[in-house]
């Protein structure tokens, strides 16, 4: 009998973390019967796992992974993000959890060959074309593997994998390989992992990609994540810098001005002291200021000389009253810090021995720099490399400047490190400018709604995205433009050639309704919607009706505005339908779900059918995505 999953939550329960090892037994409860004991062996079939960033993503992988060997998958491939340090770590990390597998690193062909399905093989590989056209043809010479199903988890699923020419016809290079990857063997399933799954769930059906389930694990007890950060009304962990801090940094050559990137500093200092008085190996300080190497090396010379200035004038009352008033700032919420002498003691001594070391994490540092940042006071400056999958230790203090021109919002989200569940909560703190806490802000309102849409859903498939316009949810290469639907809030939307599935049935709907203007439930308006259509790909019901439901996923008692008007002389195709006084009445809702229904005559170009016309306008000064909108 197999017992690989058992023994896997073995191991986290010797390891001291029961709640970890429950958690992981509901994903696999929820999942497996659902989706993998069913499976049939004779198709490929694409899933999706959703957690929140730095939430335990890989311990949920890791589980699903044992329960599926036991029901006698024995190939895996583990993908990470094209990036050795990551690659290493995911290795590693699978040596000393699935210690009943057969671990295999990128050039352990020979290993995988000689296992040859006496123990289910797993092989960590990075997303990187020539690793992974060598191992599509490893699989092809396999002699086993045609005959037996594949299990493929791509960790970050949508940060390389998706078909970044799906525009211009043609399948970028990683798309391809793991297309092909899979067709090495007779079936598979591939999880997709991501904490910011927005490109994968807006894929259409046809590419391939677009997952046939989607599940979502909730973080456990101890996590701080979005709604930690971003919907406390008092923003305890939050303080506001100038928008224009970043830009007066790099443009002071010598200067370093008071400002809050000071303020993060002596944070950090006391931060870290009291952690590591109280046995703490490790305190990080985390400063994104740029995607520009040469930005980070400007911030590590300036940190570096306010750090000396420190030194020098440690005994001045000055020093000492700057580092007074930012732990009495701290104590408000670490009630129990330690006392200031102790504080400002083992300061001096950290400073004195050279003890806090200034990393700059990015593409061109080096793989010691990369990994220096496990034990020790830490203050670490970069840019994209501070993204997926690079989880910092005790992260207590965050300096996040960075504004993009066109910010996106699952890249955002993925640099925000500050999630996790190892911190302190009475002394985190995050430094942004105010137009950076809103659109995090955006994006945290997004991510609790794709939540609900899918805990709600039967399958999580058909899930409604939404940001304000300036923020979009992913790269634009990486969506379909011929099956994406984009809508925007505030615009009136209706059918040129409606047609109605029962004028009787809706008669009978809206029959207690005269004309006048009702709030009423979006369920009741997800009821009129589901009544009318188009005789063309001018009006999608389904995709307004999935707008709704997610708003309904929100808040069940989420209310919208319903305009109704009787016997309206409407040409058919004019190219209008709202009347200027009806326009301007539904405009002045800003706020809800505004469904104009007009009832016409029939007499002008309507075969004198007396049929409803719905005119829907989403509320808010918001862009509304929906994926695979001509195929739903």
């Amino acid at each position: 009998m197999r017992n690989y999953f058992k023994n896997y939550c073995l191991n986290i329960v010797q390891r001291g973390n029961f709640a970890l090892s429950k958690a992981i037994q509901k994903t696999v409860d929820d999942v497996v019967p659902k989706y993998i004991s069913s499976f049939s062996y004779r198709n490929h079939v694409v899933g999706l796992l959703a957690g929140d960033v730095q939430s335990g993503k890989t311990s949920h992988m890791f589980g699903l992974m044992s329960a599926a060997a036991d029901e006698g998958f024995g190939v895996f491939v583990l993908l990470t993000t094209d990036n050795n340090l990551l690659q290493q770590q995911t290795f590693q990390r699978a040596n000393r959890d699935l210690c009943d597998f057969c671990v295999c690193n990128e050039n352990d062909y020979l290993k995988f060959t000689t296992n040859n399905m006496r123990k289910p093989a797993v092989i960590v590989l990075k997303k990187n074309g020539h690793v992974l056209r060598q191992w599509k043809n490893n699989f092809a010479s396999a002699r086993f593997v045609a005959g037996n199903p594949i299990f493929i988890v791509d960790d970050e699923a949508d940060a390389a994998s998706l078909n970044t020419l799906v525009n211009k016809n043609k399948q970028s290079t990683i798309n391809k390989c793991l297309d092909e990857i899979k067709r090495t063997a007779s079936s598979s399933i591939y999880l997709q992992v991501t904490g910011t799954p927005q490109s994968i769930l807006l894929q259409s059906i046809k590419s391939g990609w677009k997952p046939y389930f989607v599940y979502y694990f909730h973080p456990g007890s101890g996590y701080m994540g979005g709604n930690f950060f971003f919907e406390e009304p008092e923003m305890k962990h939050i303080i506001l810098t100038d928008n224009a801090e970043a830009t007066e940094l790099l443009e002071e050559d010598d200067e370093f001005p008071e400002n809050g990137l000071k303020t993060a500093l002596r944070m950090h200092l006391v931060s870290s002291a009291h952690i590591m008085l109280n046995g703490g190996k490790v305190c990080n300080f985390l400063i994104h200021p740029s995607f520009k190497v040469s930005e980070h090396n400007k911030f590590a010379e300036k940190i570096g000389n306010y750090l000396n200035d420190i030194f020098l004038t440690f005994d001045e009352d000055e020093t000492i009253n700057i580092l007074k008033s930012v732990y009495e700032t701290l104590q408000k919420t670490k009630q129990d810090i330690e006392p200031f002498e102790r504080i400002k003691s083992f300061i001096w001594d950290q400073m004195k021995n050279d003890q806090i070391n200034i990393l700059i994490l990015n593409s061109v540092a080096s793989f010691e720099e990369n990994t220096r940042y496990e034990i020790g006071n830490n203050i670490i400056i970069g840019g994209n490399s501070l993204g997926r999958g690079v989880t910092f230790p005790q992260l207590q203090t965050i300096y996040y400047c960075r504004v993009a021109k066109n910010p996106q919002a699952d890249t955002m989200w993925q640099h925000a490190r500050m999630f996790g569940y190892d911190r302190d909560p009475d002394l985190l703190r995050v430094f942004m400018p105010p137009k950076l806490f809103k659109l995090f802000s955006d994006i945290n309102r997004t991510n609790n709604s794709i939540i609900s849409q899918i805990d709600n859903a039967a399958n999580g498939v058909d899930i409604k995205i939404y940001y304000p316009s300036e923020l979009r949810p992913t790269r634009k290469n990486v969506l379909d433009n011929k099956v994406v639907g984009i809508y925007t809030g505030g615009v009136n939307y209706f059918p040129f050639y409606p047609t109605n599935k029962s004028i009787e049935e809706l008669d009978e709907l809206l029959k207690d309704f005269e004309d006048n203007v009702y709030s009423v439930s979006l369920k009741f308006v997800v009821n009129l919607l589901e009544c009318v259509g188009s005789e063309c790909d001018d009006w999608n019901a389904k995709a307004f009706i999935g707008f709704v439901n997610s708003f309904i996923a929100d808040n069940p008692l989420a209310q919208g505005t319903l305009i109704i008007r009787r016997n309206r002389d409407v040409s058919k195709g004019s190219g209008t339908l709202l009347s200027p006084n009806d326009r301007a009445l539904g405009d002045s809702f800003k706020d809800t779900v505004v469904l104009t229904m007009y009832k016409v005559t029939g007499s002008k170009g309507w075969n004198n059918l007396q049929l409803w016309i719905p005119n829907i306008k989403l509320p808010g000064e918001v862009t509304y995505y929906s994926g695979d909108f001509m195929n739903m």
